[in-house]
């Protein structure tokens, strides 16, 4: 972006653009799952030569174009004006305009995430081609925090492309980090699948998926093998935090599985933004 691009103009559109990605970034959320399942439905009763349930074979087909917005209580289509993101969800208070049944607040959440992302990013990093490629690998994160937090689902379709973005990113705007990222991506997986082994052969249990480990590979493999300790430690700060404040307001919860992507996407946005800064305090407190 030219230097002298007027800075009263450059954060609105930022902005905008980061609440309008977000916008997709729920409907990723919302019809990704379902997508799926029906998928591994139909590829499972294919392979048991089944025929597939009925319910599920009369739930209409979608994908992440078709059809448009619509409310998911009554079906009916949004409107243009509804479907703005923030100010659609504003203007009707939250409620259909159809049915007036709420709306859950996760649409203008992600959104505002999205705007904010996006501001944090160019702030931060200036306004780059590589930062529109940090914004989408922060949007990216944010669709799979949630995802994982509605499902307990890290699906390959967003975490695998992740991966090679992350090394095709350092390719195109760090290459002296590419043997790095490589070897970020591959210790990642293996650190995480490690731990999985060892906490199922000493209780028997799952302690997480598969998709956590490629979530930290796709992490690795963006900001470089350097960074895995470091990620590790914020995201089980947070999750351990987290978890037990939980348990303690919603007793409910006790027992109960608790996703750890969610805190390798917030670990994951540390790092992406503040990464070198990170490091050399990270740094200072190993070596003194």
């Amino acid at each position: 972006m030219p230097a002298d691009f007027p800075p009263l103009l450059l954060w609105p559109l930022v902005a905008v653009l980061g609440l309008c990605l977000g916008s997709f970034v729920n409907v990723v959320i919302a019809r990704l799952p379902p997508m799926l399942m029906r998928q591994w439905h139909e590829e499972a009763c294919a392979a048991l030569e089944r025929d597939p349930d009925p319910e599920v074979a009369a739930l209409p087909r979608v994908n992440l174009l078709t059809p448009g917005s619509h409310c998911p209580h009554c079906a009916s289509p949004i409107a243009w004006h509804d479907n703005i993101p923030l100010l659609g969800y504003l203007k009707r208070r939250g409620r259909c305009a159809g049915c007036h049944q709420p709306i859950s607040p996760q649409y203008p959440l992600v959104e505002l995430a999205g705007g904010v992302l996006a501001v944090a990013v160019v702030a931060i990093h200036g306004a780059t081609p590589a930062s529109l490629a940090l914004i989408g690998a922060c949007l990216t994160l944010l669709a799979l925090a949630v995802i994982d937090l509605r499902t307990q689902l890290l699906p390959d379709l967003l975490t695998l492309p992740l991966l090679w973005a992350g090394l095709l990113y350092q390719w195109l705007f760090q290459p002296l980090m590419l043997e790095s990222a490589v070897l970020g991506a591959v210790v990642g997986y293996l650190v995480l699948w490690a731990f999985y082994w060892l906490f199922k052969l000493t209780t028997g249990k799952e302690g997480m998926g598969y998709g956590d480990f490629k979530l930290l590979a796709a992490l690795g493999a963006w900001m470089g093998w350097q960074m895995l300790p470091l990620l590790l430690i914020l995201s089980a700060g947070v999750g351990a935090v987290v978890g037990i404040v939980a348990q303690l307001v919603m007793p409910r919860l006790r027992g109960m599985p608790i996703p750890f992507g969610p805190f390798l996407a917030m670990a994951g946005w540390i790092a992406l933004l503040f990464g070198a800064p990170l490091i050399a305090a990270y740094q200072s407190l190993l070596l003194g």
